[in-house]
């Protein structure tokens, strides 16, 4: 049976934690499934914690969904012990934490640029999680845990594997691959502000990441052309699909792919659909790795 923890003092220690923001879907059930496969007889955490550093002025933290009863449910069939779902008091007993992580220049570019700030306040929760649910609860002994993010977001993966290699987390950050929909949408909690018009809109995102995939042989500069024809054409329908970036990036560091790029790039796009803000992106491979 999954047990449902608010706070800290109650919490178990873990094998594999999954941090979430709840209104939980099939993705985050991946990522359990894979938490669960990691941990064998160890205990799988999912946190449900909807972080108020990460939301920018005007965005969408008070319409955030919040569907707890739902969320146990979703944690506990894909395989969960633990859902440890603290109110912001528990989290942040001070009120805003005086001291964060920064994410550095990588929390800059693309999503960072869009949403100033965003980055620093995922690692800070990041970071408390990890030592919460892994890091200094861990039995004597017991080798180090593992973190389960999904790569649909993918800069967030940078940069919190960045933060562990640079701080020395005694964690392991595992990336669990996209889950989408039979047309192609990535699976997102977002996803429900969508009506029946822009969910048929928002296609496109993944359509231009296709076309680009489809351009492989030509190069990043092909690449680039094909995914932005799509969103082009998008960007002219009703309801409109209003672009804020596309790129093709390094996924060490979220710079620019440079044009004789080999190995393994990430296309990454972000775009509105009506008053909803998405995100995806896939993983290129580029000739062989020199």
């Amino acid at each position: 049976m999954t047990e449902l923890v608010r706070t800290a003092r109650d919490l178990p220690p873990a094998a594999a934690v999954v941090m979430t923001m709840g209104a939980l879907h099939e993705g985050h059930a991946a990522l359990i499934r894979a938490a669960r496969a990691y941990a064998g007889t160890g205990r799988v955490t999912v946190s449900v914690f909807v972080n108020p550093l990460q939301f920018g002025v005007g965005e969408d933290l008070d319409r955030y969904p919040r569907t707890l009863d739902a969320d146990v449910d979703l944690a506990a069939a894909a395989g969960a012990d633990v859902v440890f779902a603290p109110p912001v008091e528990e989290v942040y007993p001070d009120g805003q934490p005086q001291v964060r992580i920064s994410a550095g220049p990588m929390g800059e570019r693309f999503e960072g640029a869009s949403r100033p700030g965003h980055f620093d306040g995922m690692l800070t929760v990041v970071a408390k999680l990890l030592h919460l649910t892994l890091g200094g609860r861990r039995e004597p002994g017991a080798p180090p845990g593992a973190a389960f993010f999904g790569e649909k977001d993918a800069q967030q993966l940078a940069v919190v594997r960045r933060m562990v290699a640079d701080l020395n987390f005694p964690a392991e950050i595992v990336g669990v691959p996209t889950v989408r929909e039979p047309d192609g949408l990535a699976l997102s909690s977002r996803n429900r502000y969508l009506d029946e018009s822009e969910r048929a809109s928002a296609r496109a995102l993944s359509q231009a990441l296709f076309a680009g995939r489809d351009a492989l042989s030509g190069g990043p500069a092909a690449v680039l052309a094909a995914a932005r024809a799509v969103l082009t054409e998008a960007a002219a329908g009703d309801p409109p699909v209003r672009p804020d970036y596309l790129a093709l990036v390094d996924p060490g560091d979220f710079t620019d792919a440079v044009p004789d790029h080999k190995g393994t790039a990430v296309l990454a796009v972000a775009a509105k659909v009506g008053t909803t803000r998405l995100i995806d992106n896939i993983s290129l491979e580029f000739g062989a790795p020199e």
